[in-house]
């Protein structure tokens, strides 16, 4: 019964969320406050229980394990993530430690593990948002990415330091894992697909990283995402990733109810949050600040600072370790920031679009090496997202001897592959301003975002280009606002695939007819 009644509860606010225009997961957030709230009086236990817990936990680990997939180490040494991450954190863990001493008459110790807790940002609500948006692999997102894990890691020291406890010698073993990638790579081949596949994710999220890094004393999230990484560079990293969505995100909801079920707050808890609510711009600001600094364009130092502008999950793994009378206002501190963060990154590029004057000024000259401007050459078609779809139709266009270019915001896939690919955010305002269209006769879209697609459109347009735009579609009503942006014309992909499917049958029978005079 309690399990039928959160799902609805869930799925309600979930529903009621969405209706608003705001992500569902400020929608389960509430859910869980109002099962708080009403437990009581229809025979629920006010608390999540040792089940909701347990599925959050397994959430969390499987959205880090699928982060690791997509994730490079080489990120984690860039001076915009390590200066980005141990200046914030410096000066932020200064400024509230000095705030809750002098305001709250906190004892000295417990106002710098409180400011600790507070100075990080949401891992999880950071990597919901940019993998929504398929962002996870463009710059802004790479650097955020890379912020969260050393804050991570950050987290995982405090709580040793101040717990009082160590990893045993036998944490000694993970120097080891790189070894296991072979094996690994040959399970990978030994599941192939589907249900195998996501069985094999769910080990090695959960058993190995998960478990295995509780029982030598380190923390299993952590142990999740090494689990991700090393496995990052095979072929089917995205595909096990993709196979795991679905299970990761129904999980991921015990995480958001639970939080909201921490416990219901208090007044002290009420201005408590609402004065870290009001603090949020600063955190952003600072974020900000220094990725300019670090050379990183407006843009990118824009997105990614507000995907870190949410406080963390992470100060509630703190607090229930350490300060527990402080576990129900760091729950609504949290729950509130993901509630005003996640409708403002939902339109982070039309902000970004609104204040660029303004923002642009605090610009470096220097450039971070993935921010140059991008040439065509002599390309007359330029495919925009060079996934499965984007890369098949480079090759038709090169196998008909068209000069071709790809654009792709994966640094990865752009260094690792064989075609003319350039590294460029398509839904970034300066990659336009600087693009020399001249040469170019036609344009596909293949990215996976509407969103980009509708970009895209309207900046080649706007930009004077007068050739021919294709964009590829997922679902039939997305056509109308692309022909509305400039588009020429749409390709539904899965009627598309049916169409090769059908030409290739056709092809076979006609070779395989018997000849008629």
């Amino acid at each position: 019964m309690f399990e039928v009644i959160i799902l609805s509860f869930a799925f309600i606010f979930g529903i009621a969320a969405r209706q608003l225009s705001l992500p569902p997961l400020v929608g389960f957030l509430t859910a869980g406050f109002a099962l708080n709230f009403a437990g009581p009086y229809i025979g629920l236990p006010t608390e999540a229980g040792p089940l909701l817990e347990h599925l959050a936990h397994l959430g969390v680990l499987l959205l880090l394990f699928t982060i690791g997939l997509k994730l490079n180490l080489r990120n984690l040494v860039e001076p915009a993530v390590l200066g980005g991450a141990f200046i914030h954190l410096g000066i932020t863990t200064f400024i509230f430690t000095a705030g809750f001493v002098i305001f709250l008459g906190l004892a000295l110790d417990t106002a710098i593990l409180l400011s600790i807790a507070l100075s990080f940002s949401s891992t999880v609500l950071a990597a919901k948002v940019l993998e929504g948006k398929r962002e996870l692999r463009a710059l802004h997102g790479r650097l955020a990415i890379g912020i969260l894990i050393i804050q991570d890691l950050v987290a995982l020291a405090a709580i040793s330091i101040y717990s009082g406890q160590s990893p045993s010698w036998w944490a000694l073993w993970i120097l080891a894992l790189p070894l296991l990638r072979p094996l690994l790579y040959w399970l990978m081949s030994i599941a192939q697909h589907d249900e195998m596949l996501v069985l094999m994710g769910a080990v090695l999220a959960i058993a190995v990283g998960g478990l295995g890094f509780d029982v030598v004393g380190l923390s299993g999230e952590v142990g999740a995402l090494v689990m991700g990484l090393l496995l990052a560079r095979h072929p089917r990293a995205q595909e096990m990733s993709k196979a795991l969505w679905g299970l990761k995100e129904i999980l991921l909801i015990s995480f958001f109810l639970q939080i909201g079920m921490s416990g219901l707050p208090d007044a002290n808890a009420l201005i408590f949050a609402g004065v870290m609510a009001m603090l949020l711009p600063l955190k952003t600001a600072l974020f900000f600040a220094l990725l300019v600094i670090f050379k990183i364009r407006a843009r990118s130092a824009f997105l990614g600072s507000l995907s870190l502008t949410a406080y963390s999950e992470f100060g509630l793994i703190v607090a229930s370790s350490l300060l527990e009378e402080w576990l129900v206002p760091l729950a609504l501190t949290v729950a509130l920031s993901f509630i005003i963060a996640a409708p403002l990154n939902r339109v982070a590029h039309v902000l970004f679009d609104r204040y660029e004057a303004r923002l642009t000024r605090f610009e470096r000259h220097l450039r971070h090496p993935d921010e140059q401007p991008v040439t065509l050459g002599d390309a007359r078609m330029m495919v925009i997202g060079m996934g499965r779809t984007g890369s098949a139709a480079y090759d038709f266009f090169v196998e008909n001897h068209l000069r071709v270019v790809g654009i792709d915001s994966d640094p990865n896939k752009v260094a690792a592959s064989q075609r003319d690919i350039r590294y460029a955010d398509v839904e970034d305002i300066a990659f336009w301003s600087h693009l020399d269209i001249h040469a170019l006769e036609a344009v596909m879209l293949a990215t996976p975002n509407i969103e980009s697609k509708l970009f895209a459109t309207r900046q080649l347009r706007k930009a004077g280009f007068k050739g021919t735009i294709i964009a590829g579609i997922n679902y039939p009503d997305e056509e109308a606002p692309l022909m509305a942006a400039g588009a020429d014309q749409t390709y539904l992909l899965m009627a598309g695939a049916g169409i090769g499917i059908a030409e290739k049958t056709w092809e076979s029978l006609q070779s395989n007819a018997p000849t008629t005079f």
